[in-house]
């Protein structure tokens, strides 16, 4: 069974040697996302910088075939636990009734200053 690598438009290009997401073997493996908008800028509050990330999770999913209903597994990075309860609010009202397995880690030094980054496994289409 082969990979299939993604690229979609509508999240940050990759900044290093990896892709966005790699599709193998059913599941969809979305590398860690940061809240860059479309100019490469970054908001300065934890809600928008976590709405954007989850954006960017739901396009590469999309363009995988799959979507935000068939993540099985997450992991959060925050940079200041304090921002865990914003985090989780915009994850609750992006996710809804979909509750996936996920792990909350503090990064004190996310890479340029974000203070969240999300990477997320997902069921591929089938």
């Amino acid at each position: 069974m082969g990979m299939t690598f993604i690229e979609v438009p509508d999240a940050p290009k990759p900044g290093g040697h990896y892709s966005q997401a790699v599709v193998a073997n059913g599941f969809v493996f979305v590398s860690g996302q940061l809240p860059f908008d479309a100019d490469g800028a970054m908001p300065e509050g934890i809600e928008d910088q976590a709405r954007l990330v989850l954006s960017h999770v739901a396009a590469i999913l999309n363009g995988a075939g799959s979507g935000l209903d068939q993540v099985v597994s997450a992991t959060v990075f925050v940079s200041d636990i304090a921002h865990w309860p914003v985090a989780n609010k915009v994850w609750a009202e992006v996710f809804g009734a979909h509750r996936p397995a996920r792990a909350i880690a503090v990064s004190p030094e996310l890479h340029y200053g974000a203070k969240i980054e999300v990477t997320v496994t997902a069921l591929a289409a089938t």
